[in-house]
């Protein structure tokens, strides 16, 4: 598990925190956070949630709260997780490529900041890697300046470096890993595996 201030990003080693109560309890008293978090039915999409308390908070790929002690997460599996952090809120973001040509970490950032909490920075969990991220030019030509090459030759795209140029003016800090190559986490795209890791924020 990686962890940063306010900030938490699973491994496979921790288990399927999609669907394993256990496991989200152990990486819940792990952080020394709250058991109960809030969490949203995932759709590649840019719709961004207000929490207030925990539990799922309907269709979505983003939340954020000013709510002292409740965990948000999202979970992924070849995706990234996005956390954003601000004076007073966090919030946090699943993006694939769908979400990321939708904005919906732009449409984070800007949900925050019409609350009046200005994101100072954020933190790009692991996620697939442009080595790995393999993509026909339908999706290629929505992130121009932000292609490349597989390891075996094929146009990829890089999604964490697409994440920074979303939020200019933010200091951003990207963890790396590609989920695909380096078992440490689970990948969809390796093994088309229903488990999950989580990304997670706090205030």
């Amino acid at each position: 598990m990686i962890a940063r201030d306010r900030v938490g990003f699973t491994s496979a080693a921790q288990g399927d925190l999609l669907r394993d109560e256990e496991a989200r309890i152990r990486v819940s008293d792990a952080l020394g956070i709250s058991r109960d978090w809030a969490v949203v039915r995932q759709v590649h999409g840019s719709n961004v949630h207000h929490a207030t308390a925990p539990g799922v908070l309907g269709e979505g790929d983003a939340l954020w709260t000013d709510e002292r002690g409740l965990p948000l997460a999202v979970f992924t599996a070849d995706c990234l997780g996005v956390a954003v952090l601000a004076d007073g809120a966090v919030g946090v973001a699943h993006v694939g490529w769908r979400g990321a040509a939708a904005g919906v970490v732009p449409a984070l950032a800007e949900a925050m900041k019409e609350a009046g909490h200005h994101p100072v920075g954020a933190v790009v969990g692991p996620g697939i890697g442009p080595c790995c991220f393999e993509v026909g030019p339908e999706v290629a030509e929505r992130f121009p300046g932000h292609t490349s090459t597989t390891t075996w030759g094929t146009v990829s795209v890089d999604l964490p470096g697409v994440v920074v140029s979303q939020l200019p003016g933010i200091d951003v800090m990207v963890v790396g890993g590609c989920t695909r190559h380096d078992q440490t986490w689970f990948s969809h795209r390796r093994d088309r595996t229903p488990m999950r890791q989580a990304a997670v924020t706090w205030l």
